[in-house]
């Protein structure tokens, strides 16, 4: 098996670049979370097209062209120490078959987002290198705990994460320790059959996700099991399920642990024997604590839960 590669901590002054790979982004968006990068000690670099805009059927952050670009720069400027997107969106997988690693490899460097950037961390993985499933630089609708990104910045620092989270009553118990991959479902999905899919054998899979109707939920859910995703993994993760289903029929609308869609969850992954922890603080939620993908965790599944990588 590949040995994961994790980018070096970072230290003082060392620079971060922000780019938007995906959706446009206004600079007011980015104000609070630019002034924190600089609060903490590093340098924000500004990607050339991180403000620009080009509309075709969906706010893209430029043309395809300029946000690979950008993120090409952004993987190997060697004088980078990390990366973090502005904000998910749509538009990762237009870049996916373009990116360049050649001076990443040798000053490999931390990834940051979430939602979209799945994609990206998916072929950063596929080519051996851990990325940073956690919030982006745009703070959303719902907010961003402090603790969020203070627990971000530990990671940027070198400092692996340890979780202790309530039971939920769809949980699966049992205790696993395999190498974490995922991120937003929709992607996961959407990766399914291609070269850039993750590699499910004896992992631990996380997954989140937003704004589906239920019956999108569960036509995601069976695709992974007709893929035989679900034979595959050790261990499931699910995260936040936010505004999903329709909100004129689900009194759950607006909540991030939607209990409806975990039991759609539930039901489906009840045949296998590994364990399932629903409700982790990870996804389109206020409190969305980071998340290592290509690191290894130990999961204990009790009456808490413990997570630890």
């Amino acid at each position: 098996m590949k040995k994961i590669i994790f980018p070096k901590s970072l230290k003082k002054g060392d620079k971060i670049a922000l780019i938007s790979p995906a959706g446009a982004v206004e600079e007011a968006q980015l104000e609070k979370g630019i002034s924190m990068i600089k609060a903490k000690g590093f340098e924000p670099v500004i990607g050339e097209h991180l403000y620009t805009k080009f509309s075709n059927g969906y706010n893209y952050a430029g043309t395809e062209k300029e946000r690979l670009k950008d993120i090409n720069w952004a993987l190997n400027d060697t004088d980078i120490s990390a990366i973090w997107a502005s904000r998910g969106g749509y538009g990762c997988q237009h870049l996916v078959q373009h990116l360049k690693l050649k001076q990443f490899t040798e000053k490999p460097k931390w990834y940051i987002g979430y939602s979209d950037n799945t994609v990206i961390q998916s072929y950063l993985l596929k080519n051996g290198f851990a990325s940073i499933h956690g919030q982006t630089i745009k703070t959303s609708s719902f907010g961003v705990t402090d603790e969020s990104y203070d627990l971000l910045f530990d990671v940027l620092k070198g400092k692996t994460p340890k979780y202790s989270i309530p039971s939920n009553q769809f949980n699966k118990q049992g205790t696993v320790e395999g190498e974490l991959v995922g991120g937003n479902l929709a992607l996961i999905y959407a990766l399914l059959g291609t070269k850039y899919s993750f590699d499910f054998k004896d992992k631990i899979l996380f997954i989140e996700d937003i704004g589906e109707n239920y019956y999108a939920l569960d036509r995601m859910i069976m695709s992974l099991e007709l893929a035989g995703v679900f034979k595959k993994i050790k261990g499931l993760i699910i995260g936040g399920m936010t505004n999903m289903g329709d909100e004129k029929d689900n009194k759950n609308y607006e909540e991030s642990f939607d209990d409806f869609a975990y039991k759609l969850i539930s039901e489906r992954v009840s045949k296998y024997k590994f364990p399932v922890v629903f409700s982790f603080p990870n996804g389109h939620i206020k409190d969305n604590r980071p998340l290592i993908i290509g690191g290894s965790i130990k999961m204990k599944v009790d009456n808490k839960v413990k997570i630890e990588f």
